[in-house]
C-alpha cells in the first residue's frame, strides 16, 4: 500500500495541456471527497470550493491572469477549474484569537487540500496544477468570493494531453538534518 501511495506522489505533474473530454460527474465527486477528507487545523474545515464549469466564467478568469502565467491556456482548455478559497480567521483561531505565531492557518490547510485534489486526480488518470501567479483579488471579483474568504490557487482539471517528464529533485540528504539544524 505504501508503495502505491509513493508512486503517485512521484508520478503526480503539473499538467497545463487537457483533451476535449469531459470529466464524469462521479469522477468530479472524487475529487470533491478527496478535499472533503484532507486534514485542517483543529478540523475547521476552513476550504470554499468554486467548481468552475462554465466556459463564459473560464474566459472571463482567464483574461484577468498575467500572459506570463504558464497555465493561462490551461483554464479554458480544462473541462474543469477548482477555484480553492479559504475561510479568514477560523483556521489557527480558538474563540477568535490567533494561536499560532503564522496568524491564520488557511494557507497551509488550504495546501493541503489542494494536494489531496492533485493526487486523487492522478489516481484517477487527470493531470492538474496548482495556479498562483495571478491577481488572487480580481480573480475573486470574477468568482464574487466574499468577504472573510480569500481565493488561495485555481486548479484546472481534466484528461492530460500532456505530461511533462519529472523535474530534478533534491537528494534526501540535501534537506534533511538529524536531531537540530
Amino acid at each position: 500500500m505504501l508503495d502505491d501511495v509513493m508512486k503517485v506522489i512521484k508520478e503526480r505533474r503539473s499538467v497545463r495541456n487537457f483533451e476535449d473530454k469531459p470529466i464524469p460527474e462521479d469522477v468530479l465527486g472524487s475529487m470533491l471527497e478527496a478535499i472533503q477528507w484532507s486534514p485542517s487545523w483543529a478540523n475547521t474545515q476552513c476550504w470554499e470550493v468554486v467548481v468552475i464549469k462554465d466556459p463564459d466564467v473560464k474566459a472571463r478568469v482567464q483574461e484577468v491572469l498575467p500572459k506570463a502565467n504558464p497555465g493561462r491556456k490551461s483554464i479554458t482548455d480544462a473541462p474543469v477549474v477548482l477555484a480553492l478559497c479559504g475561510r479568514l480567521k477560523d483556521s489557527g483561531y480558538k474563540k477568535g484569537e490567533v494561536t499560532t505565531k503564522f496568524g491564520d492557518w488557511f494557507m497551509f490547510d488550504l495546501g493541503i487540500a489542494a494536494q489531496s485534489v492533485c493526487l486523487a486526480a492522478h489516481a484517477a488518470g487527470l493531470g492538474s496544477v496548482m495556479m498562483g501567479l495571478f491577481d488572487h483579488d480580481k480573480v475573486g471579483e470574477v468568482l464574487k468570493v466574499p468577504e472573510g474568504h480569500d481565493l488561495v490557487t485555481l486548479i484546472p482539471l481534466g484528461y492530460p494531453a500532456k505530461v511533462p517528464s519529472a523535474p530534478k529533485r533534491k537528494a534526501v540528504a540535501e534537506f534533511c538534518r538529524e536531531d537540530t539544524f
